[in-house]
């Protein structure tokens, strides 16, 4: 669904078919945001699109074609991007990884984010007070076991944004990073695993109340709609029962 969203000021969404980047596309819209909402499922974003009054722009961000045909439909000005779309694949050790998924989530957690960010740049420059928020990790802080791959992916995530911040200095574009804990949403875990909903499960197994999608995107709202002056580098966001990546406490213990 398109609409005409001249009155209304511009976000951009990845990964907005599910979990935080369906829920940011709904909290943006309801903070007055026209959204398009983009991502690879065309009949999730096209229902979000409708629910909300936003634009739904089929798109996989490590498809260059499909990132540009997304900046020509966002046209020459953008306040808003987040760079939602990313996921883990697999959970073995370095001595087991397999290399096609190690490529698939620098793919989407790094190079997609990249293009993405490229193609929409003019637009997020053009009005005068752009910014983009990356959809990091806390996993792109630390490591732990059989995690190698998606942390190396997300600490490329945070060091792109740290980056591009940097060289954006002198421009009226901000750079904001978000980096959830235990979320726990329908897909992300059972996407990990494969398919094995035991394993996602066990994940959050013991754990009262871990974050959900809304709060994270309750949170990316907050950074965005900040005066234009003002830039939060980084928000960590963890939930309560999570003291650190290895320290959760599980009402079971």
């Amino acid at each position: 669904m398109t609409t005409s969203s001249s009155s209304r000021p511009q976000a951009v969404v990845t990964g907005a078919s599910s979990g935080i980047g369906a829920a940011t596309a709904r909290h943006l819209a309801a903070a007055g945001f026209h959204v398009f909402c983009a991502a690879r499922r065309a009949d999730r974003i096209a229902d979000l699109a409708s629910e909300i009054d936003g634009t739904a722009v089929t798109c996989d961000v490590t498809d260059a074609g499909q990132v540009a045909a997304l900046a020509e439909q966002v046209g020459g000005s953008l306040d808003v991007l987040v760079n939602n779309a990313g996921g883990a694949f697999g959970s073995t050790p370095v001595a087991e990884a397999d290399a096609e998924q190690w490529r698939a989530m620098y793919e989407v957690n790094v190079i997609g984010l990249m293009q993405v960010t490229k193609a929409l740049l003019p637009a997020l420059k053009a009005s005068g007070a752009g910014i983009i928020c990356n959809v990091g990790s806390t996993a792109g802080r630390i490591a732990y076991e059989g995690g190698a791959g998606y942390t190396a992916a997300k600490h490329g995530t945070q060091v792109v944004t740290e980056t591009l911040r940097l060289e954006l200095w002198d421009q009226p574009v901000r750079v904001t990073e978000i980096a959830p804990g235990m979320v726990q949403t329908d897909e992300f875990s059972l996407v990990r695993f494969g398919g094995d909903q035991d394993k996602a499960d066990a994940v959050y197994a013991g754990v009262k109340e871990p974050l959900v999608a809304d709060d994270v995107a309750e949170a990316i709202t907050w950074m965005v709609t900040r005066p234009a002056h003002v830039n939060v580098d980084e928000l960590v966001i963890r939930p309560r029962a999570q003291a650190a990546q290895h320290k959760v406490f599980r009402e079971s213990d």
